[in-house]
């Protein structure tokens, strides 16, 4: 049992019969006699909803251990993900719809990270950058302003903005979060 004021991001909680994961959590204190409040924006992993809540800062809430491993992607199945641990050979499955939109940057291989609650697989977190490989643009233009870009279609099926100078064949590194192009990949690895 944890006391709600220690709640924090990324934690998970058992409340009212329902595991949920802590999105965000801050805590106000009281003032005088009155109590502080720690306000939660939950997400419950069974459903996928999400919600704000006031807790008061003493109530006692069962934290749910959150067990985090790295996997290795290996292909889609109908509606389920396949990844396998790489030192036990284990395969999971998990719901597409637990990876959400960044399924279509999976490639075969990739390591991501796997959130276990209760034996049961609730998040996939991918890398905060990617290296790819750009399968299709325009020739690269020289002597421009840096400041315009162009449309690139990568190998891993995704259409990216990036600078003139990027060729067809390069492999470029992109921001997980908003799939904003961040420069050229020092080695060309793949």
């Amino acid at each position: 049992m944890v006391a709600a004021s220690q709640v924090r991001n990324g934690m998970a909680i058992r409340f009212e019969n329902q595991i949920y994961k802590v999105l965000s959590a801050e805590y106000q204190p009281g003032q005088g006699k009155m109590g502080g409040v720690m306000h939660a924006r939950l997400k419950n992993l069974v459903t996928g909803t999400t919600w704000e809540h006031g807790f008061r800062a003493e109530q006692k809430l069962e934290e749910v251990g959150v067990e985090k491993r790295l996997v290795e992607y290996l292909y889609q199945d109908s509606d389920d993900c396949i990844l396998m641990d790489p030192e036990t050979y284990e395969q999971i499955a998990v719901a597409a719809a637990i990876v959400g939109p960044q399924l279509r940057l999976l490639a075969p291989q990739m390591r991501v990270s796997v959130e276990i609650v209760d034996g049961q697989p609730v998040a996939v977190t991918l890398p905060d950058v990617l290296e790819v490989k750009v399968a299709d643009t325009t020739p690269p233009v020289h002597g421009t302003q840096d400041s315009t870009w162009k449309a690139a279609k990568l190998e891993i099926g995704v259409q990216v903005m990036v600078p003139q100078f990027v060729k067809t064949g390069d492999v470029i590194r992109l921001s997980t979060a908003d799939l904003k192009y961040m420069d050229r990949a020092k080695t060309q690895t793949r």
